[in-house]
């Protein structure tokens, strides 16, 4: 045979062996998930985990003297579990810290009553206890602002419209998704159609910030508002113009205290006000504000690998929260299911191929910050010359990430990478008595696996189950609403799941990047 025939057949037959081991169904060890399975359903740390997070570091807002400390805490938990390059590490300026120290609001007049609130993020406070009468003055458009000019000296601002509470809303409860909505789910097959293009802004339409600045050029003392939520539910989240002005100093103390309120206290006040009948509040808000900008970091710790070692699997969630609560759902649960993940491989005694890194994200509430800059830090993004693929691009193998509030796993979102079907489907075969098992072609966002699909590496977000009582981005987000054995199910998947992308003889493949 003539050497390039036989160069020929070579490329050929090691095309044959590719395509013939590529539609071998994917390996289950089927030993070693015994094992993850005892060690995270009889010996599960889940729980206590969450516990700590929760009940003692509680909200965890980027950049707060109340992140640093937890971060420090995870970092020394990350030690103690075995972990190995254990780090807090930077990504970005994040402008001053700010903390909420202390916060008071009742009604003194036409009666008394205790309100519930919190303060906006990046907000001052007041300068000390403020009794003051109270104006409903909404604001939308330019044309508005005539007719409260010279009104609002003195006053507390009830700024937004009465939120409707419905009984229909109220009766409505919280229902597991039933083998009809997995169905439906994979079923869904064709990709979204591309969102339409938004309408032209009115220029006539004030932005959020320009009316905080119109309340405080007429000396008003604070904000009242309510942008959502049910009874008993407060939902808030930052100072407006926070991103623009990279949470500076002088644009928070510049603001005026801003706080939300809870829908029935909130409406209370702006129909006594429609009847013409005088309101007065008393509020106290004491906020600590850093005085030098500072950078916001994530947390990764890693179980290093062996004959594949620089090669790498990612778990993970986003540590950071917004301040209302310790927003156990979102996303106390998530890191507390990835370090028990971790937890079950180092007590198993694992030794994967592949080094296993777990990451807890900070900036993730503000815009998936961590996760994106890590990516660009450590992996690069094809097709940016300033920013190319690193050495560590082409070796990356999967990122799983968990952030659809506490729900057990019933599947994984494929993020339209018809590759990996059949991989996934084995590795769910040994949790089908918890319910897992459905795969969704769809790709789903708003979360920390989007910076490195948008990237072209593989990264999936696992289909959650509802379930009642928790409560993200608001003030009742507590450790009673989550379900321990559901946390238990999670960890043992994410646990095995990264253990067999760890394991595998091929990394997991890629779609076609667009």
């Amino acid at each position: 045979m003539k050497p390039v025939t036989r160069a020929l057949a070579a490329v050929v037959l090691a095309a044959v062996v590719v395509a013939f081991a590529s539609d071998q169904v994917p390996s289950v060890d089927w030993n070693t998930v015994a094992r993850i399975r005892e060690e995270g359903l009889q010996r599960s740390q889940v729980m206590d985990i969450a516990g700590y997070i929760v009940d003692v570091l509680g909200a965890r807002l980027t950049n707060s003297e109340d992140m640093k400390r937890a971060q420090a805490w995870v970092k020394g938990k990350m030690e103690q579990l075995g972990l190995e390059n254990v780090a807090v590490e930077p990504f970005m300026d994040y402008g001053v810290t700010w903390d909420n120290e202390y916060f008071s609001l009742h009604m003194l007049e036409p009666d008394y009553q205790p309100m519930t609130g919190f303060p906006l993020s990046h907000t001052p406070g007041t300068p000390g206890k403020v009794a003051c009468p109270v104006v409903a003055a909404e604001i939308r458009t330019k044309a508005d602002l005539a007719k409260f000019k010279g009104k609002l000296k003195g006053t507390a601002v009830l700024a937004s419209p009465v939120l409707a509470i419905s009984q229909a809303s109220l009766a409505q409860g919280v229902a597991r998704m039933t083998d009809e909505d997995l169905e439906k789910l994979q079923e869904n097959v064709a990709p979204p159609a591309p969102r339409p293009t938004p309408p032209p802004t009115n220029p006539d339409l004030l932005k959020p910030e320009e009316k905080i600045a119109f309340y405080k050029a007429e000396g008003a003392v604070a904000v009242l508002q309510c942008e959502g939520g049910r009874p008993g539910v407060v939902i808030g989240f930052a100072r407006p113009g926070t991103k623009d002005d990279k949470w500076s100093r002088e644009a928070s103390l510049g603001s005026l205290p801003i706080i939300s309120v809870t829908p029935e206290h909130y409406n209370r006040m702006v129909r006594i006000v429609n009847r013409k009948i005088p309101v007065k509040v008393e509020i106290e808000v004491r906020n600590r504000i850093g005085d030098k900008v500072e950078k916001a970091a994530n947390v990764l710790g890693e179980i290093p690998g062996t004959d594949l070692a620089d090669e790498v699997v990612m778990l993970g969630a986003h540590f950071d929260s917004w301040h209302a609560s310790p927003n156990a759902s979102d996303d106390a649960a998530g890191c507390a299911v990835a370090l028990e993940a971790v937890r079950i491989l180092k007590a198993i005694g694992a030794k994967p191929r592949r080094t296993i890194r777990v990451a807890l994200w900070g900036g993730e509430e503000q815009g998936i910050f961590g996760s994106q800059e890590y990516v660009r830090a450590h992996f690069g993004i094809p097709g940016d010359p300033k920013n190319p693929p690193t050495p560590a691009y082409e070796k990356f193998c999967a990122y799983f990430n968990q952030d659809y509030g506490a729900g057990q796993f019933r599947g994984v979102y494929l993020q339209g990478n018809e590759h990996v079907r059949r991989t996934f489907a084995a590795w769910m075969e040994p949790f089908k008595d918890f319910g897992m098992t459905a795969l969704s072609i769809q790709s789903v966002g708003s979360t920390d696996h989007v910076p490195f699909n948008a990237a072209g590496l593989p990264a999936f977000q696992f289909i959650q189950d509802r379930i009642a009582g928790t409560a993200g981005h608001t003030n009742l987000d507590f450790l009673d609403t989550l379900s321990a054995e559901d946390l238990m199910k999670n960890a043992v998947v994410e646990a095995a799941f990264a253990y067999h992308a760890a394991m595998a003889d091929q990394r997991i493949p890629r779609k076609l990047l667009k």
